[in-house]
């Protein structure tokens, strides 16, 4: 690939970590030294011997980003599926709707014995689809009619 074709390249990308890879193998290409690409475009040295060897090895297609899908569950599918049940089972009971990050994580810590911090169950709920939008609770003895007929009484000086 030439240099013209790269810096084309480089001018079409929209993201700007791979732009910055087309640029310093732009740089390599033109004769510059990798501590001088590394200095021109404010980069660690090794990262610029990192993409050159990415690109002397596999071509320019390896500059791309690669998916980094992160550390797997620690449960597995049906794991989730029954925490998922406990949730749906849990808000729809008769004996109130209220459920805490707490009471999830101590479901899952007694039947599979995995530990995760409140932060983490929010996560995990949340990668199974919930949301922890919760709706206000109303007081049992309260009157709906008398809050329709409180709202429409006038206000301070209103006629």
């Amino acid at each position: 690939m030439s240099v013209a074709e790269l810096e084309h390249l480089a001018k079409k990308e929209k993201r700007s970590r791979i732009k910055v890879r087309y640029l310093a193998i732009c740089h390599f290409l033109e004769g510059k030294s990798r501590t001088e690409i590394a200095r021109y475009l404010r980069v660690a040295r090794g990262s610029v011997n990192k993409w050159v060897t990415l690109y002397l090895t596999d071509g320019i297609d390896s500059l791309k980003d690669t998916p980094n899908p992160g550390r797997p569950s620690r449960l597995t599918p049906q794991q989730l599926e029954s925490v998922a049940a406990f949730v749906k089972e849990r808000s729809s009971s008769t004996y109130g709707g209220r459920l805490q990050a707490k009471d999830v994580g101590e479901f899952i810590h007694t039947q599979f014995g995995v530990e995760y911090e409140g932060r983490n169950v929010y996560r995990l709920l949340h990668q199974l689809g919930f949301s922890w939008i919760t709706s206000r609770s109303k007081h049992p003895k309260q009157n709906e009619e008398a809050q329709r007929l409180f709202k429409n009484l006038p206000h301070g000086n209103d006629p």
